[in-house]
């Protein structure tokens, strides 16, 4: 459920219309309609704040106090008084975890926490982006596990169908030929199939791993954790390292 809960002025915990409209599974403006007769009548009392939807409008919410959600509820629909209590208990536990703004030193400590962990956040989002952008530029349709190692910087290309097979996703028919799992088919590979015709005349099939875009995405991870084989001569340089450097 949404935290939709605010503090007014004096420092009470308050509900809005929209989150009580969300406890009793009714419509916003139902629920704003029933605060308004129950305020005629002096029963409850809300103050209207503004806010934009989803959609960019902007709107009114009404925030009522905790006694007042009760009588809301009770006239709404009685059965839901139950998640009523639920919800109000959480909302005042996190309300204990706040920082107390009124102190100006924990408000700029808790500022300061805020700005670095969106930083933080952003940072993690370049990285994915980077990571987005890498495989797009190393996968191609139609891949088989060896070509797309060999695009992996330092990557020993001939041992990944055995790292893959470890791993559950390949492994060797009576014919000592590469094949996909049950596990990893149609999840991280596929099969490519093609007719080989002997000197003797008989046409064997031949099936051949491909990769999917699933298990290319898979595979990098795997590389960029240091978990496929690497050869002797590796740089300890990443391929998405190099991508990273080109796009700075």
């Amino acid at each position: 459920m949404n935290q939709l809960a605010t503090t007014i002025n004096d420092g009470h915990l308050t509900m809005s219309s929209r989150e009580i409209a969300q406890v009793v599974e009714s419509r916003h403006d139902k629920v704003k309609q029933s605060i308004e007769r129950l305020s005629q009548r002096g029963l409850v009392s809300f103050t209207p704040v503004g806010e934009k939807s989803d959609t960019g409008r902007p709107g009114v919410v009404y925030h009522v106090s905790k006694r007042d959600s009760y009588v809301i509820v009770a006239q709404l629909s009685p059965e839901f008084t139950a998640r009523l209590v639920d919800r109000w208990q959480e909302l005042e536990a996190q309300a204990l975890n706040l920082p107390d703004f009124s102190n100006p030193a924990i408000a700029a400590r808790a500022w300061a926490d805020e700005v670095e962990k969106s930083q933080t956040l952003q940072i993690e989002n370049q990285k994915q982006a980077a990571q987005i952008e890498s495989l797009q530029n190393l996968f191609v349709d139609g891949m088989t596990p060896t070509e797309f190692a060999k695009r992996l910087n330092g990557v020993n290309c001939q041992k990944a169908n055995q790292a893959l097979a470890n791993r559950k996703w390949l492994y060797q028919d009576f014919g000592g030929g590469w094949r996909v799992s049950s596990y990893a088919r149609d999840r991280y590979l596929t099969e490519r199939q093609s007719n080989i015709q002997r000197n003797s005349g008989q046409v064997v099939v031949c099936c051949t791993p491909v990769l999917l875009r699933k298990g290319a995405i898979q595979m990098h991870k795997f590389y960029l954790a240091g978990e496929l084989p690497m050869k002797q001569t590796w740089n300890g340089q990443f391929t998405h390292d190099k991508a990273m450097q080109g796009a700075a």
